[in-house]
């Protein structure tokens, strides 16, 4: 059984279980969008959902990761490299990529539907290169859109394909 369909199973119902799948990293939208509709959503509302609960953590994550990094730094020698990890992550040639473009840097990074981007990446991304809030938000919730278009549409051709 699944995480989603445990989560539904406990009571929570298909929608709550997608907005938290949305949240999660890795997964995000591109794994919570076609969860959704597995469990029954309609796919618009998997998306509306997903979206949703997909830009709910970049803003925390654009306040917060830096203290947080500097926090573990002093925590453990293991701490020390899963942040090292996550500044390689964030950093070197995705980084360099929307440094120089910024606002269409960061919407074009996270929109495109591929492994290793989407709203937490972007986000990691504008902390570590000092964004502002108010000038990186605006890219993440777009690209977020994106790419849930991208993949509602790709969910939808699948579902038409096969049924």
């Amino acid at each position: 059984m699944d995480i989603a369909q445990y989560i539904a199973d406990m009571g929570a119902g298909q929608a709550l279980a997608t907005f938290l799948v949305s949240m999660l990293p890795v997964v995000e939208l591109r794994g919570a969008i076609p969860v959704g509709v597995g469990m029954g959503l309609p796919v618009w509302q998997a998306a509306v959902i997903s979206m949703a609960g997909n830009i709910l953590p970049t803003p925390f994550i654009i306040a917060f990761v830096r203290t947080l990094m500097d926090w573990l730094r002093t925590k453990s020698e293991r701490a020390r490299r899963f942040v090292a990890w996550l500044e390689k992550k964030g950093g070197g040639k995705k980084a360099e990529r929307v440094q120089r473009t910024q606002f269409w840097g960061l919407l074009l990074f996270v929109a495109v539907p591929l492994p290793g981007t989407g709203a937490w990446t972007g986000a990691l991304i504008a902390s570590l290169l000092n964004m502002r809030m108010k000038r990186a938000l605006p890219p993440i919730i777009l690209g977020v859109m994106i790419a849930g278009l991208l993949i509602s549409l790709a969910t939808s051709g699948v579902i038409r394909l096969f049924f």
